[in-house]
């Protein structure tokens, strides 16, 4: 072969790499942009029409005061222009400072890249800048507090999706890395949107790395009873005596309870066994299209009432303490109300985690609530169709979506990453389905109505619902950086419940506040403020102490556990035999 040969052959190789580098770049930019369109066409449906109109109310405000648009527009121009001449000093070996830098919190520019390269600097700071305008433009304008509320959301919600590191043109990590690749993250990229569009999420974790009854829930025990509705596991003991009352615990059933029982490590239903507890959990049914119709009323009676029933039974105690997470704090502080009515006195203590009972203050959840939402999802769900816990998720994601959506589309779809494998991630993924007809009873008598704490609003299995009634000790941990759960409003629990309160703030947010293992001495709480005041009067008086609040609910419910018994030598009874090892089969089941 002549040295032409192999020159052209080289030629000819090195055309073709180009080609499919350039049609693996042009499928990843389309997959992009079907991401795109389908984000903002879905990401909230239900408010595209009064987001609308609110940008045309913020545009006739801005009409009637031109003097103040013309203003804040001309401290725009002049920042941009600003940076230009710091940019092209830059250029001429001059040395200059940042013109402005994001937020210390911000990761999106973290990378060396982005101050290293000055056009990706340049660019970087001029969308920081026009962020800020936005930004400014709405805060500064005379709407009303909540629409200005609304607004403010929605706009970062746009200003967000448009930074340029969403964009694999504008991403210098994500073109340092195809380069240095030579394509493969591209082709990796692609792969990884393919993907998660055919299972209709975004991949948060490498879900390969784990299996529910594998390596997550994996705390030794048994179903010991089953209905339509849920499954009741009771666990292996694991000292040799165990306190006389039983704890039932009562998670969330918007999503799988295994965030209670991750990993041995970090397991609460784990830890709750070894303090010597006999442990039983419900584990809710991601319920299927011929449950679409069961109502708020059936998760209390067919619901936590069997539960009751089932460990009475298999324990033969006359009393037990309970214990609530978020939905399934509300559903246990409804049931209990409903079983003072009915004169029944079978829970000793309840503890409730990150739960509103009153929902003055929703957090940034309420954005999407309005009268309007909530007809239309009565309307939608009254016939009983079943409300898809994707939907549920990624209205929850879009809460924090820099963090859970842009950087997951960024780390899976630009760079062609694997994510990492996390456990509490493979968890969030695991969404459920709830029935149509109890998720819009819940939607109005609580987030929007607040008719829980209204003593004889509403009528539960019978009863006229007056949670003023639970006289019993209990246990309220609220976190500090909870966007589920504002701290203040669970503070506000203390107003509308009867008995001798304990209140508890643990560090963090909504699940890794709750989810902090005692062995890893990590984070801190607060307890002991004045209970007489406003929530910020509490924390002024409260106590930080080091480490995690469940040592501190050990030793509260081993207060109220009663004696010390031999511990049971099989699990169930007669009546109630295994009827699978844990994690028994609900759980199992996801959304296809």
């Amino acid at each position: 072969m002549s040295e032409r040969d192999g020159s052209g052959s080289a030629q000819q190789a090195g055309n073709h790499h180009r080609r499919s580098t350039d049609n693996l770049l042009e499928q990843l930019q389309e997959a992009q942009s079907r991401f795109f369109r389908d984000f903002m066409d879905n990401a909230t449906p239900a408010q595209n029409a009064d987001m609308v109109g609110m940008y045309q109310t913020l545009m006739q405000q801005l009409m009637q005061n031109p003097e103040q648009l013309v203003q804040q527009q001309a401290r725009y121009t002049q920042a941009q222009f600003q940076l230009w001449l710091n940019w092209v000093s830059q250029q001429a070996g001059q040395e200059s400072k940042p013109f402005i830098e994001p937020d210390g919190s911000d990761r999106r520019f973290a990378a060396p890249e982005w101050s290293t390269y000055p056009v990706f600097d340049y660019l970087k700071q001029s969308y920081l800048l026009a962020a800020r305008f936005t930004s400014d433009v709405v805060s500064q304008s005379a709407l009303d507090d909540e629409t200005k509320k609304r607004m403010t959301f929605y706009t970062k919600q746009f200003v967000d999706a448009w930074s340029p590191s969403n964009f694999f043109a504008t991403n210098p990590e994500a073109l340092k890395a195809a380069i240095d690749s030579n394509g493969e993250t591209l082709s990796n990229g692609l792969r990884n949107f393919l993907r998660d569009l055919e299972q209709g999420r975004i991949s948060m974790t490498d879900e390969s790395r784990f299996e529910v009854g594998r390596n997550l829930a994996i705390t030794p025990g048994a179903v010991v009873f089953k209905n339509d509705l849920f499954e009741l596991i009771q666990y292996t003991p694991t000292t040799e005596t165990v306190n006389e009352r039983p704890l039932l615990i009562v998670p969330p059933c918007i999503n799988k309870y295994y965030i209670l029982d991750l990993q041995p490590e970090n397991s609460f239903v784990k830890y709750s066994v070894d303090q010597g507890n006999t442990v039983f959990l419900i584990s809710w049914r991601n319920v299927p299209p011929e449950l679409g119709k069961a109502t708020w009323d059936d998760y209390i009676e067919d619901g936590v009432c069997k539960a009751l029933d089932a460990v009475q039974k298999i324990t033969g105690a006359k009393q037990m303490n309970a214990l609530g997470f978020c939905i399934g704090g509300a559903l246990l502080s409804c049931t209990l109300a409903v079983e003072k009515a009915r004169k029944k006195d079978r829970v000793a203590s309840m503890t409730l985690l990150t739960t509103m009972l009153e929902y003055t203050d929703v957090g940034e959840i309420g954005i999407y609530l309005d009268e309007k939402f909530v007809s239309s999802k009565e309307a939608e769900l009254k016939g009983g169709k079943v409300m898809d816990g994707r939907e549920l998720a990624t209205t929850f994601a879009s809460l924090r979506a820099n963090d859970l959506i842009w950087f997951f589309v960024v780390n899976n779809y630009l760079k062609g990453k694997t994510p990492d494998a996390f456990d509490l991630l493979y968890w969030n993924s695991d969404s459920t389905n709830l029935p149509g007809c109890m998720y819009a009873w819940y939607l109005r008598n609580t987030y929007w109505e607040d008719n829980l704490v209204k003593p004889g609003k509403v009528e539960i299995c019978g009863t006229k619902l007056d949670l003023g009634q639970i006289n019993l000790p209990t246990y309220i941990l609220a976190t500090r950086e909870d966007h589920i759960v504002p701290w203040h409003t669970a503070y506000g629990s203390l107003r509308h419940l009867s008995g001798d309160m304990t209140f508890v703030l643990a560090a963090s947010g909504h699940i890794a506040g709750v989810i902090n293992p005692v062995s890893k001495n990590k984070r801190n709480y607060w307890i002991g403020g004045p209970q007489e005041g406003a929530a910020h009067d509490w924390l002024a008086g409260a106590e930080s102490r080091p480490g995690s609040w469940w040592s501190n609910w050990a030793e509260w419910l081993k207060g109220r556990a009663g004696k010390q018994i031999p511990a049971p030598a099989v699990l169930g009874d007669k009546a109630h035999p295994p009827i699978e090892a844990a994690p028994g089969s609900y759980v199992r089941v996801r959304i296809v």
